[in-house]
């Protein structure tokens, strides 16, 4: 290893994504995939996903998207139900979940209220 290398084990991981509004955002994380709210900062909100995995939003962040990214990426076994699941509200969903041998993967993509590509995946290998 090299001397340079920091000897520490890491906690946690919080990306960040601008958000133009917290409360459309929050109804989609929470009440439409079921997050649980970690912390509410006041222009930052944070969800949790799993013990140590968050994710956050805040307004003071600019909505960056590109054509084919940012991905947000919430992995489950339980694809089909939170397809089914989401289907119920006003969601912007992409096709019904679907096998992708290249990446071996079972997936769809719906769009959060800022725009961002949420795939939920679960891996088939």
């Amino acid at each position: 290893m090299k001397e340079w290398c920091l000897m520490v084990r890491f906690e946690g991981l919080i990306p960040f994504y601008g958000t133009d509004d917290l409360d459309s955002t929050d109804r989609f994380y929470k009440d439409q995939l079921g997050l649980s709210l970690h912390k509410d900062q006041g222009v930052c909100r944070i969800y949790e996903v799993l013990p140590g995995g968050w994710i956050g939003f805040c307004t003071h962040m600019e909505v960056a998207i590109g054509e084919h990214s940012p991905i947000i990426t919430l992995l489950t076994e339980k694809v089909d139900e939170v397809y089914q699941s989401l289907k119920k509200f006003d969601c912007d969903l992409g096709d019904p979940p679907q096998e992708n041998p290249r990446f071996k993967i079972y997936h769809f993509f719906v769009r959060d209220p800022n725009g961002y590509l949420v795939e939920v995946q679960k891996f088939l290998d």
